[in-house]
Parts: structure tokens; sequence; C-alpha cells
């Protein structure tokens, strides 16, 4: 691999990828659980999240850079800020990431329902203005409703929809431990962020409730996915296995309670990524085969 292709990769964010891999597997279990799976339906979610995630970490990267609130940080590397990537490139490859899901999202929707297009272009709005336009919403606090709604809710019914044709309420229940597994890798992305972001007037959710009060809000997000998992293993007792990815709770939790700060959050957003990825894994098994 070379210099220039290990550059955006690093710019795509790689540990950020769960995010958009869990809510797919855990919507193609629940369309196994409650129907059957289409599997090529569910590839093309799959390209869909991926695309979205990628495309949202290029647009950030764009329009954080030019704005300058990216000059001074600690974390994966910024493209346009470091000067290693034009302001161009980076959003001339944002705009390819979502040119890609819209067009995976187009065949969806001639598979299922031409109302999932309208889903698409809301997620691309909701993917660009994060930190883009003259008001983004990610500078406002927002961030974190936003990939709870998108990035759980949206991923996962959608996920659902596209191979069933139709909604149930399981698919409304193992949405939301993905949304906050989602929301939990974003707080910690900001938490890191948040003295930087503080004296730039980014005021994100971190900047706005504090440090103590996010560490709070992480734990919460990070724990109460297990709690849905249990409930819904009442009816499906398989899913008790997801307690297996209580493992991968421990660690980033235990920095996060002890105050880790600046380079150390690297750390917890990796560990947070594991904890996605296998309470993910574990919770899409359990329901599958119940």
């Amino acid at each position: 691999m070379n210099a220039s292709v290990k550059q955006w990769v690093a710019g795509a964010r790689p540990r950020t990828l769960p995010a958009a891999i869990v809510p797919v597997l855990i919507g193609t279990a629940v369309a196994v659980h409650d129907g059957d799976a289409l599997w090529g339906r569910a590839a093309l979610a799959l390209l869909v999240s991926l695309a979205l995630q990628v495309g949202v970490n290029y647009a950030n990267d764009y329009s954080d850079g030019i704005r300058g609130t990216d000059e001074v940080r600690v974390g994966p590397l910024r493209l346009v800020a470091t000067g290693t990537k034009t302001p161009a490139a980076v959003k001339r490859a944002a705009f390819l990431c979502f040119g890609v899901a819209m067009t995976a999202g187009a065949v969806l929707a001639l598979l299922a329902s031409p109302w999932m297009v309208l889903v698409g272009g809301l997620s691309v709005l909701a993917a660009w203005y994060y930190t883009g336009g003259k008001r983004p919403y990610g500078y406002s606090g927002f961030g974190e409703l936003a990939v709870f709604v998108f990035f759980g809710l949206v991923a996962v019914m959608g996920t659902v929809y596209v191979q069933l044709e139709h909604l149930t309420w399981l698919s409304l229940t193992a949405a939301v431990p993905a949304g906050m597994l989602a929301v939990a890798l974003l707080l910690v992305n900001n938490l890191r962020d948040r003295p930087r972001d503080a004296e730039v007037g980014k005021k994100t959710l971190s900047v706005r409730i504090g440090d103590t009060k996010t560490r709070q809000l992480y734990l919460g997000c990070a724990a109460l996915p297990f709690v849905i998992a249990f409930a819904v293993a009442f009816g499906n007792p398989l899913v008790l296995i997801t307690a297996g990815a209580l493992v991968a709770l421990v660690p980033p939790v235990k920095m996060i309670v002890a105050g880790a700060n600046g380079r150390d959050l690297i750390t917890v957003l990796q560990n947070t990524g594991r904890l996605q990825l296998v309470f993910g894994l574990l919770f899409s098994i359990g329901l599958a085969l119940s």
C-alpha cells in the first residue's frame, strides 16, 4: 500500500466503521428472526452504511479543515488541516462516497420501496450538514441525536424493511442498542476533542454539558444496550449470549471512570469500537437463532 493510499485510509477513520457495520448486522438478524433474510439486499444495505460512514468522515475532515477547527487535534490524521490533501480532493472523496451510498440505496429502493430514496437523501443531508454548511448542527450539540437516529433507528429498521418490506416491533427494540453504542463512540471522540472544540466555538454536546456529564452519558450509552438485550432475551433466550460482550465493556468503562484524557481516549475509542462489534455480533447471533 503506497503512502497516498495509507493517508486516504487513515482519513476515512476506520475505527469508526463498527458504527456502520453493527446496525446492518442487527437488522439482518431481525429479518432472519421475523421472516427471511435477503442476503443480496443485506449486502447493499451494508454498502450504503459503510459509504455513508466514510463519506461523513471525509466531509467532517473537509468542513472542519477549512474552518480551522482541526488545526490542533489529538487522534486520527486530518487530511485538510495537515495539508496532506487539498480541501477540494477531500470534498470530492466525500461526495464520491455519498454517490456510492445513493446508488446502492437507489437499487434497494427499486427492489423494496421508492420511499427508501427519501430516507437515503435525508441520510446524505444529515451526513453533510453535521459539520458542513453555514450552521452545522454538530457545532450546536445535536450530533449525538443525529447519530442515534441515523446509525441506530434508520440503519437497523431500514435494513429490516428492505428485506422484509415491513417493520416489526423487534426491529425498533433492536435498533436502540445499536444507536446507543454509536452515540458512545461519538461521545468518546467529542470528549477527546472537547478542550479544542471549546476554544474554537464548536459547541458539541460534550462542550455544553462538561467533562463529568459526558462521561456519565457515555457509561449509560455503553451499559444500557445490555439491559435491552436481556429484556429481549425473556422471549428469546438465546439472546443471553450477548452477556459475553460484558468482557468488552469493562476496559473502556474502567478508563472513562478513571478519567482518561487526551491520547488515552484514543484507546477508549478503539475499545468502544470493539465493544460495538462484539455486542453487535453476539446480539445478532442470539436474535437470528431464537
